[in-house]
């Protein structure tokens, strides 16, 4: 078992998560943000031209590489349903019961047809300092961003991690007020965060295993 998680350590060039900012082994760092989406459908003709045109003045304001990563799973609806069990045996209403039950078979079926599916949209910020050399990343792994440059970079060690995050921080307020302008929302994941999108995308199958019902 130590020599299986050795292995798989080796290729996930990821050093520690610290203040929400992904640390790489060669030294780069990642920060991730959390975008809201938009109808564009149900836009007019003229909202649309202006979202596209400040899309537009956003990408040529960046004199760095970003990555949009979409993360798109399957909804899981059981901590719903399970909820509403728990609700229909506390009915004392024999016609409440019976109509909990109904919606909870009405639930089930409209998802398990629809395939109903929830997407995330996140902006991956990358920062490397004092770059000496590189070589090819894996590409799993860029599609988290940690190789949003396409690179893997070796640096000199120098400067600090607050030096270094206060660069990083620069660009996420650039890219910040560039979404926002479009009429996106954004939000900085934490350390938390961070580690739970890590967690669940090198565990897909982790929503597939049975709910521990109390």
């Amino acid at each position: 078992m130590a020599a299986s998680s050795n292995a798989t350590q080796e290729f996930v060039p990821i050093k520690e998560v610290r203040d929400g900012i992904v640390i790489l082994k060669d030294g780069g760092m990642r920060a991730i943000l959390l975008c809201s989406s938009l109808n564009f459908s149900l836009k007019s003709d003229d909202e649309r031209n202006a979202i596209l045109l400040q899309f537009q003045d956003f990408l040529n304001s960046l004199d760095f590489s970003v990555e949009i990563l979409v993360q798109s799973r399957k909804l899981d609806i059981r901590p719903y349903l399970a909820l509403l069990e728990e609700q229909e045996t506390k009915q004392t209403n024999n016609l409440l019961k019976i109509q909990v039950r109904e919606y909870i078979q009405f639930v089930k079926k409209f998802t398990e047809d629809a395939n109903i599916m929830t997407k995330h949209f996140f902006i991956v910020i990358p920062y490397s300092p004092a770059i000496i050399s590189a070589g090819r990343a894996g590409s799993f792994i860029t599609k988290l961003g940690v190789g949003a440059s396409g690179s893997q970079s070796k640096t000199s060690g120098n400067g600090s991690f607050d030096e270094n995050r206060s660069q990083l921080e620069e660009r996420m307020s650039v890219v910040e007020q560039g979404l926002v302008r479009t009429g996106i929302r954004v939000a900085r994941l934490g350390t938390e965060e961070v580690i739970e999108l890590f967690y669940k995308a090198f565990n897909p199958g982790e929503t597939e295993k049975p709910i521990k019902m109390k």
